[in-house]
């Protein structure tokens, strides 16, 4: 197997997981797409390296979050969303769906671009507080703190609340 087809089957098999990683930390799709993308190529030029690694994806993990990290540092936003939106999958309550992430993404964007890739990896990624401190490349206890201080501001955070106290109402009965 060529080098390019172990990039090619290693970024087809992760790109749905990375890109709501990136997603995650944008707050936007089409930046998400644009940072996997970097992330990506990125990855690609040192590939050679990178798939004698144990795990490969931690290092794309760590690629997406210093691209992530780079752009919002340069304060570079000038793109534009397109006009045409993307066909998504029919079925389900979509507007549900669509307002929980809204809410999600909200509160998300309370955060500190820090304490959103605290809380992004440890609660959607799923990695251990000494692999996110790796992926990051500070201290297992700035996460800690980190993620204590964001989760206190969701947590005090209106999106959620809001969410929160719809989820436990009682449901009123109309009578015609």
């Amino acid at each position: 197997m060529r080098n390019e087809d172990g990039f090619a089957e290693f970024a087809t098999g992760n790109a749905r997981r990375l890109r709501h990683i990136a997603r995650l930390l944008t707050g936007d799709e089409h930046r998400a797409e644009d940072l996997l993308q970097v992330a990506l190529a990125r990855t690609y030029r040192r590939w050679d390296r990178v798939s004698r690694y144990d795990d490969p994806l931690a290092y794309v993990r760590r690629v997406l979050v210093n691209a992530h990290t780079d752009w919002w540092r340069r304060r570079w936003r000038h793109e534009l969303p397109s006009g045409r939106l993307p066909d998504g999958p029919a079925g389900g309550d979509l507007a549900a769906d669509q307002a929980d992430r809204d809410q999600l993404a909200r509160a998300l964007a309370t955060l500190t671009p820090r304490e959103r890739s605290v809380v992004v990896l440890r609660y959607y990624a799923d990695l251990t507080e000494a692999d996110i401190a790796h992926t990051l490349g500070v201290a297992a206890g700035t996460v800690k703190s980190t993620s204590a201080r964001a989760l206190a501001k969701l947590r005090i955070s209106p999106q959620l609340a809001d969410a929160e106290q719809a989820t436990t109402a009682e449901p009123t009965r109309e009578v015609l």
